[in-house]
């Protein structure tokens, strides 16, 4: 069994360091006393749907680049796809390493990313394309990612109605957006509305009896 000499404790399973200190352990590693869990979902199979997806997204922003040509000037739709992918791909990151509140993390992820761009559309004249184009578009993205997580994944069902919530409250924040008149178009804030309505709804029709079946213990019905 290793030790710690800095915290004089035994410590059972392969650790290479003290949990409480963080000092380096002596002795020889004895047999982990906790079983060790497998994972509920194939990473494999989670990266591959998230890199063919991410291509396709790519491949649609540079089709539509080659389409338009040089414009638009600003920062516009085509290279907020790619804003987007990198959103998807570190909810889904945070979510494989074992975030506990992934839902905090992916909405600080999007508030961080949307005022950075907000700023930089400030500094190069304001042409709305954050909030036009930009936050749209990372807040679609993001749902696709809780989509995919919670599909190849099958979270617990506190998590998914957390998920779930969260799909709505990333949907609210375009209708704002066009409520008050703040983008040049409505396209992508109507698209990531109706993405979430039907991301909504397909995360409701695949747990229903278990989402029941919860709200019945909850409510000792």
């Amino acid at each position: 069994m290793r030790r710690c000499t800095e915290c004089a404790v035994r410590i059972e399973g392969d650790w290479p360091r003290c949990p409480l200190c963080g000092s380096h352990l002596v002795g020889h590693p004895s047999p982990d006393p906790l079983p060790s869990v497998p994972l509920r979902f194939s990473r494999r199979r989670l990266l591959r749907i998230l890199t063919v997806i991410s291509l396709v997204l790519v491949a649609i922003s540079f089709v539509v680049q080659l389409w338009l040509g040089h414009r638009p000037a600003e920062f516009g739709a085509v290279r907020s796809v790619w804003l987007g992918v990198c959103t998807m791909w570190l909810v889904a990151l945070m979510a494989l390493r074992g975030r506990r509140d992934l839902a905090r993390s992916t909405l600080t992820l999007l508030v961080l990313a949307a005022l950075v761009c907000t700023y930089w559309d400030y500094l190069t004249g304001w042409h709305r394309w954050s909030l036009t184009f930009a936050v749209p578009i990372m807040c679609g993205c993001a749902i696709i990612a809780l989509v995919i997580l919670e599909h190849v994944m099958r979270l617990e069902v506190g998590e998914h109605a957390l998920y779930s919530a969260l799909t709505v409250l990333l949907g609210i924040v375009p209708i704002l957006f066009l409520l008050l008149g703040w983008v040049t178009t409505p396209v992508p804030s109507a698209i990531c509305v109706v993405l979430a309505l039907l991301s909504l709804a397909l995360l409701q029709l695949e747990r229903a009896a278990d989402v029941r079946d919860e709200l019945a213990k909850k409510l000792h019905v």
